[in-house]
């Protein structure tokens, strides 16, 4: 369990704010995404913590999420201690939220404690191979002093994620991060696949204090808010209200010179549309994958999610139904990505649904 394979207590630090637009109707601010069981029927945060437990005990365990969902969380996951969830009073970057979890980590387990850094909308195809992975991370980091990420290996030229070039090997084994690139072109997504390069997937890993040492020497949008904190000055609300917004990528890893990428190969996916469905669970015969009450007929390659009402699918293909509290949503998988446009141009009774 904790800290039994490393030199330091291990922790897992799980984000899980957002509200996941793109999975309107069934995501709203109220129930987003992570709230859903959108994989199988336990929800994707459920999923995320069932995964991490063999790695670090519940009471080693902070979610870090949005202060209007923090009753939610203690809800969904009660195993977690209630002082765990980690409730940020306004949106502050990633910079800021693993800022304050290093430092609560810190406080209670000492500098050399390890944190592991997951978001909490995840599915992943083999667990083991994801748990194997992050024990990996935890050696780097340990051996290197550095801040780790997992460089998940493409499975197709994606141009909805940021890239990493592995630049060259290190003493552990593990590889210099020669560079971030931001969302590419779908052609350039597609040379970077064949040159080697790993999707950045939010994955990291390192001691609280080497991450921290970090965040004080180049992130001065956090870094004053940070001191205050540690010298007892300020509480959750002072932190969090002194901040500037900023993601730990920019902030943090595009400013280091001790980042390290490791390779992950466990069918990652970041569930980001009604479209991933196809990838992540598994389709009928005609490739339909379908949750709750439905029917097709000389179908094909559908997504269907029905609360409350029978769907009935016949001769159409590569369609997104989703029927929930009175409303049905009909749109093709190529557009359920681009949700956001529908909902702004929607009245709010609609897009808002009891």
């Amino acid at each position: 369990m904790s800290g039994a394979h490393g030199q330091g207590v291990r922790w897992s630090v799980v984000l899980a704010g957002g509200v996941g637009s793109r999975f309107w109707p069934l995501s709203t601010p109220a129930r987003p995404k992570q709230f859903l069981p959108l994989v199988n029927e336990r929800s994707l945060l459920q999923n995320t913590l069932d995964r991490l437990a063999p790695l670090t005990a519940r009471e080693h365990t902070l979610i870090l999420t949005n202060a209007s969902l923090a009753d939610a969380v203690a809800i969904t996951v009660p195993d977690v201690p209630r002082e765990n969830i980690i409730a940020e009073p306004r949106p502050a970057g990633t910079a800021a939220a693993l800022a304050y979890a290093a430092a609560l980590i810190a406080e209670r387990s000492g500098n050399d404690a390890v944190m592991i850094c997951v978001h909490a909308d995840w599915a992943i195809r083999d667990e083991n191979a994801f748990r194997s992975t992050l024990l990996r991370a935890v050696d780097v980091a340990e051996q290197e002093r550095g801040l780790v990420t997992v460089g998940v290996v493409p499975s197709r030229p994606d141009p909805g994620f940021g890239y990493i070039e592995p630049g060259k090997a290190s003493a552990s084994q593990a590889h210099h991060v020669a560079r971030f690139v931001e969302k590419p072109t779908r052609d350039r997504a597609a040379e970077m696949c064949d040159t080697g390069y790993l999707w950045n997937s939010g994955i990291f890993v390192w001691r609280v204090g080497d991450f921290l040492n970090e965040v004080r020497a180049l992130t001065p949008e956090v870094a004053p808010a940070l001191a205050a904190f540690e010298n007892g000055l300020t509480g959750v609300a002072e932190f969090f209200g002194a901040v500037q917004s900023v993601s730990v990528d920019v902030g943090v890893l595009e400013r280091s010179h001790r980042i390290f990428v490791i390779p992950g190969d466990f069918g990652w996916d970041d569930v980001g549309t009604w479209a991933a469905l196809h990838r992540v669970r598994d389709g009928n015969a005609s490739g339909n994958v379908i949750n709750g009450p439905a029917y097709a007929l000389d179908a094909t390659n559908n997504v269907v999610h029905a609360e409350g009402n029978t769907v009935v699918l016949y001769g159409v293909s590569d369609l997104v139904v989703v029927t929930r509290d009175g409303l049905t949503l009909v749109t093709t998988v190529d557009k359920s990505a681009d949700l956001k446009s529908l909902i702004d141009a929607l009245p709010p009774h609609v897009t808002t649904p009891s």
